[in-house]
């Protein structure tokens, strides 16, 4: 078996937070939204249906924390979650915190501003504090 790849596009547009028992947590950067990938690390993987029904389980709970884990660092008003891979096939799943205010909504967030960076530390405050809450979780 060879070792993990994350694709390179993944990588370079995110931040890494945690590793669970199947996937790897990262945070977008887009200050926009706090937003996490989930990405299964297993190699080539596209779909939901090609990780084993075990590993769909898993992935659902990890789904979960991470769901609550943004929630509770965020204390946003709803959460999206979504697997779509039109840009990046590798399987990986967004889990975003949404807010009444935020730039895009009601909408959907794709395409609707341009990624704004994090400024100063605002990353690493966000990612120590949903590391604390995945640890807790």
């Amino acid at each position: 078996m060879s070792a993990f790849q994350l694709n390179a596009r993944l990588e370079g547009d995110s931040l890494f937070i945690t590793d669970l028992a199947l996937c790897t947590v990262r945070l977008m950067k887009d200050a926009s939204y706090p937003w996490l990938l989930l990405v299964p690390r297993q190699n080539d993987l596209i779909e939901l249906i090609d990780l084993s029904p075990a590993d769909r389980h898993l992935l659902m709970d990890e789904i979960a924390a991470a769901s609550k884990a943004l929630q509770t660092v965020t204390n946003c008003e709803k959460l999206n979650v979504g697997a779509l891979g039109n840009q990046v096939s590798q399987l990986h799943v967004h889990v975003i915190a949404r807010f009444q205010t935020d730039a895009a909504w009601p909408g959907p967030i794709w395409g609707a501003v341009p990624a704004k960076p994090y400024k100063d530390k605002a990353a690493e405050h966000l990612i120590a504090k949903l590391r604390q809450a995945f640890s807790t979780a």
